[in-house]
Parts: structure tokens; C-alpha cells; sequence
């Protein structure tokens, strides 16, 4: 890879400026006294010309076509002090200041003028680009003390110190819950806590996927450093000081337009399963469901159909309900809501080759399509299946218009974003970008927080004014909290697996992902035993989402009395104790941003 080198900077009132020597320019500009934004705009344009993460205006929320990357409303830029710094030129704002050196390029990051260092760019070289693949570096000098955290839903140990780390979202289903990476998300944002005990974040506004090398690698001639290697994006970066990690994630979280609150029944214990929706007499069975919670009283707040409503045979048609299983769907949902429970779909955005409406939407271009044009088919679940295009507008509306008549409709309440990691493999791969079409690689996460903001939108039309409005998904970029409930995808079922999700479910709280949980007893593998289940339901009760999902050999289904030896504790001592509990901590947590 290529260094860049640069000219002196150019100071201003709101920052400063840099011109590079392939003709590119490297803009600071400082958004608050602890903010400031880094971006390194190539000669021929942004690869990535607009963004659908930065929202920092209370109540506007970005276009549907997204925000222009060079829109800087929202902030107010503070006042600025010069100072020098041994021939340097630096800018205090406040709680942060820079010192800014062009040969090297390279800045050092502090705590204010006098204060403690926060971060400091590789002194040999900390800015690369490579002319083969697109590619761009970025290089940080590393402490061996400093902690650094965040990136989302991942696994291991909270301090991510010494691991090379992936955004690239995957249909991870029964991952490794110590040492499995990547998972389901992607989100470049790394909170880091300094030896002296303060406290920056990077985030890096890429869709691209980026590598996070946090002191695996190193170099003999480099000295320790940690770097990020985006995939053939851009480098804008966004950085927020703080004396806590709470006043870092408060400024991450604003950035990216808040957290949705949630309808206080979402807080409660939820119930779900594959087996039960995929049964050929499932109806029967969902209607035992319903009086085994009297029988058995269990305070359930919702049931989550999985997506075997859908089922024809093997194979799974989004949209559609099997009348042979679910004759009544109407009066089904009809008696879950009599007897109390709010009732939620599993909606995967894909289409079997042989689902009805392929042909057609194939014709309106609402797939994602190869480089000819013609929609791009590779495996998925059941068969071979092409991705909807939530950046075409026909992809939009034949989701939101199934939705509303397949799902609303049939007196379900919310959808159940799943299955939504796009990943596609073919390299020609493209969105419609709203008119701008955008290659796979820097559009593929883009298409789980559209999905899940169509949802959420078509939902918003049903409620009532000032209604808080529920769905969930499970794959996405910064954004997706501002819709939606998110989990750690299908977990397996084991004590490690017990143990290392509570780490990532922290770990998502330290990403700015605070409505989350895992699937009770474990999605994948084995039935849980008495003992292993309890504990899973008692740490599960603490978590804002608190769903029992499964799929197990054999239909079996992880359910609140499935083991009478501790149908006790998880039934009354339990689920009943914590309930209220449960769901005023969690809205503490959730307001608290």
C-alpha cells in the first residue's frame, strides 16, 4: 500500500484543511468542544457520496435516498484556540484538541490543550491507499494498557485488545460465542478507554467492510499499532471524548439519530420457536400454546410466529400463509390478543426462484442485480433465491404492501426483520441506490436498516398518535436503533454459549445497541437440560429482549415448562418476580440516551 503524503495545513475557523498528493483532500472540522469529524475526500469524488448513518437533528430523520456526505447541518462547531506545539499547528476545542503534522502526515489527539493523550496516528506512516484493490488504512499508534471495546455484536471477551476483527454481516447460525467473528452486524465503531482512564470512540461511516486489527499484528519497523482497513470505501472519520464510556456512547448515539423507545409490552418474556410454526398442525398447536400459559402461568407478553407460516412443503415463501396449516390465521391472532399477547412475525427479505411474485418483480426491478441487469440467484434456506433491492422503489413498495396486507392485515402486530445480511457473492452485484447505483460491497448492510425502516414505517401508519412503534431485526449498520430491537442471532445451546452471550450483549450496550437480548436456552443444537434452561431464563430476565427461540432435532421447542424439575423457577420465582423489574430497567437504560 501507498502512503499518502500531504502540504501544510490550512487552518480556518472550524478546523482545517490539507490538500494530498494524488489530489485528494483531508478536511477536520471540529462538530463540538469533544467532536470532531476526520474525512479524507478522493480527487475523483466520494466513493460513497452519501450516508444513511449520521442523523444528529432531533426528529429528522435522513432521506430515504440518504444524507449527502458533505452535509455538515445538525452541529453547532465551537469556537476554536490556536496553539503551536513545537512548530506544530494545533486546535483546542475545549474537551479535545489536535496537533497537526503533514510530514508525516499525522495527528495526535488529546484531551484538551494541556490534557491527557487520547490517541495518536502511527508515527512512520498512518494513512494508506492501495491502487490494486481500493483499499484504505488507517494506522494508530497502540498502548499495551489501552481497552478498546465496541464493533458491535462480538463475541469474547469485553477488552477486544489483541484481535483482528471483522463488519462484515453473515448468517452466522450456530457461531462460535468465544471466538466466532464475524456476526450479524456491521458497525465500525471502536470505544477506547486510554491508560489514563479517559475515554474516546472512533467511528468510521463506512458501509464498506471494514478490518479491525487491534494489536494481532505487528511490524518490526512500526513499533505497536492498531489499524482499520476499509474494503474499497471511504475514510470519514467521526471522534468523541469523554471522561466516561457513558458520555462517549451519548454523543455516538446522538450522532446516529437516538433509540427508538420501545412499547413497554416488548419488554416482557416473548415466546417463539421454528418448530412450532413449521408443524403441519401448527394452528392446533398455537392454539394448545395459548392454554398451556394459563395452565402453566406464565406472564407472556407476545408470540413471535417463526417463518414456517410461510411454508409450502420445504420451502419458505415471504408473504404468503399455508392454509393447510393455518386455516384460521384471523381467529388465531384474534385469541392470542384475548388472551393477552401482542403477536409478531418472522418476514425474510428474499424470494425463491419459483416464489408468485418473482417474475413480476424481477420485471419492476426490485432485486438486487448482476452486472447485465438481470437479478442475482444464489443460495438461500430452502432453494435459490435473489435479495430485494430496499433502494429500488418497487422493492420498497412490494414490501411494504405485502406487509401491510400478509401481516398487518391478519391482526399481527409487528415484523420480525430476519434473514437480512444480504450477502451476497456475486462481485457485479448492484443496488439501484435510488438512481445512484452502489456495487454489493458498499451497499450490502444498507439494505438491513431499509428493510427494517420500511417495516417500521408501514407499522407507524396503523398506530396510534404517539404510539411507540416495535420491530426487531436481526442484521444492520448504525441506524438500525433507531427502529428497531435487535439479538445475538442463533445462538447454540451450551454453557460457554451462556457465558460468552452475556459478554456480547455488553458489547452491544457499548456500541450504542441497548434493546437487545439472545434467544432463550439457545437457538442451535441440543435441548438445553433443567439446570443449564433455568440459568438461561434468569440471565435472559435482566436483558430488554427476552424471547425463547429454538430449533431443535425433532420439532422439539425450549418452552417455560418444558422441564418440570425447574418449571418452578422459571414459571413463578423467576419470569413472575422479575416481570416488572425487567421492564423498568430496561426503560431506565433505553431513556437514558
Amino acid at each position: 500500500m501507498t502512503p499518502w503524503t500531504a502540504t501544510a495545513w490550512r487552518l480556518d475557523r472550524e478546523g482545517a484543511t490539507t490538500t494530498l498528493d494524488d489530489g485528494a483532500t483531508m478536511r477536520l472540522r471540529f462538530l463540538s468542544p469533544s467532536m470532531a469529524r476526520l474525512s479524507l475526500r478522493p480527487a475523483a469524488g466520494w466513493r460513497e457520496p452519501r450516508t444513511w448513518a449520521i442523523a444528529p437533528e432531533p426528529g429528522r430523520d435522513v432521506p430515504w435516498e440518504g444524507r449527502a456526505r458533505d452535509d455538515d447541518s445538525g452541529f453547532t462547531p465551537p469556537a476554536l484556540q490556536v496553539f503551536d506545539a513545537d512548530g506544530a499547528p494545533g486546535l483546542d476545542a475545549g474537551a479535545l484538541a489536535v496537533t497537526l503534522r503533514h510530514a508525516p502526515l499525522r495527528l495526535r489527539w488529546t484531551a484538551g490543550r494541556s490534557g491527557p493523550l487520547l490517541a495518536e496516528d502511527r508515527r512512520t506512516t498512518a494513512y494508506l491507499r492501495s491502487a490494486r484493490t481500493g483499499a484504505v488504512r488507517h494506522y494508530l499508534q497502540r498502548d499495551g494498557a489501552e481497552r478498546y471495546h465496541g464493533l458491535g455484536d462480538k463475541t469474547g471477551p469485553l477488552n477486544l485488545h489483541g484481535r483482528r476483527l471483522r463488519t462484515l454481516a453473515m448468517d452466522s447460525l450456530g457461531y462460535d460465542p468465544e471466538h466466532g467473528d464475524p456476526l450479524y452486524k456491521h458497525w465500525p465503531f471502536v470505544l477506547s478507554r486510554t491508560p489514563q482512564g479517559r475515554w474516546l470512540g472512533l467511528y468510521y461511516d463506512t458501509l464498506a467492510a471494514c478490518t479491525f486489527d487491534l494489536g494481532c499484528e505487528h511490524d518490526n519497523y512500526h513499533g505497536f499499532y492498531r489499524h482499520v482497513e476499509i474494503d474499497d470505501g471511504d475514510l470519514d472519520l467521526y471522534l468523541m471524548a469523554g471522561t466516561t464510556p457513558g458520555e462517549v456512547i451519548a454523543q455516538f448515539v446522538r450522532l446516529i439519530g437516538g433509540t427508538a423507545l420501545p412499547p413497554r409490552w416488548t419488554l416482557g418474556y416473548a415466546q417463539t420457536a421454528m418448530g412450532l410454526a413449521d408443524a403441519p398442525d401448527a394452528q392446533v398447536r398455537l392454539h394448545a400454546f395459548i392454554d398451556e400459559i394459563r395452565t402453566h402461568r406464565v406472564p407472556v407478553s407476545a408470540f413471535h410466529y417463526g417463518s414456517g407460516y410461510s411454508m409450502r412443503g420445504p420451502r419458505r415463501y415471504v408473504y404468503t400463509w399455508n392454509r393447510d396449516k393455518f386455516p384460521e390465521p384471523q381467529a388465531l391472532n384474534a385469541r392470542f390478543h384475548e388472551a393477552g399477547l401482542h403477536v409478531v412475525a418472522n418476514i425474510k427479505p428474499c424470494l425463491l426462484d419459483d416464489h408468485p411474485a418473482f417474475g413480476a418483480l424481477a420485471c419492476d426491478g426490485g432485486f438486487v442485480v448482476d452486472g447485465e441487469g438481470r437479478p442475482v440467484v444464489e443460495p438461500y434456506w430452502d432453494g435459490q433465491a435473489a435479495f430485494l433491492d430496499f433502494t429500488h422503489p418497487a422493492g420498497l413498495r412490494w414490501w411494504q404492501e405485502g406487509l401491510r396486507r400478509q401481516i398487518l392485515d391478519m391482526g399481527i402486530d409487528a415484523g420480525w426483520n430476519d434473514n437480512n445480511e444480504h450477502a451476497v457473492q456475486e462481485e457485479s452485484a448492484q443496488s439501484h441506490g435510488f438512481g445512484a447505483p452502489m456495487p454489493i460491497h458498499r451497499s450490502r448492510p444498507l439494505h438491513a436498516l431499509l428493510m427494517t425502516r420500511a417495516t417500521w414505517e408501514a407499522q407507524r401508519e396503523r398506530a396510534a398518535p404517539g404510539e411507540p412503534v416495535y420491530t426487531v431485526t436481526r442484521a444492520g449498520p448504525p441506524g438500525i436503533q433507531r427502529y428497531a430491537q435487535t439479538w445475538s442471532g442463533d445462538n447454540g445451546t451450551s454453557w460457554r454459549t451462556l457465558k460468552w452471550n452475556i459478554r456480547t450483549g455488553l458489547q452491544m450496550s457499548l456500541s450504542g445497541m441497548f434493546n437487545v437480548g439472545h434467544d432463550v436456552g439457545g437457538f442451535h443444537g441440543p435441548v438445553p437440560g433443567p439446570e443449564l434452561f433455568a440459568r438461561w431464563v434468569q440471565a435472559c430476565c435482566l436483558n430488554p429482549r427476552m424471547v425463547m427461540n429454538s430449533w431443535k432435532a425433532g420439532n422439539v421447542v425450549n418452552l417455560p415448562w418444558m422441564h418440570p424439575e425447574v418449571a418452578g423457577i422459571v414459571s413463578v420465582d423467576v419470569v413472575d418476580d422479575v416481570f416488572v423489574v425487567h421492564a423498568m430497567t430496561s426503560c431506565v437504560r433505553l431513556s437514558h440516551v
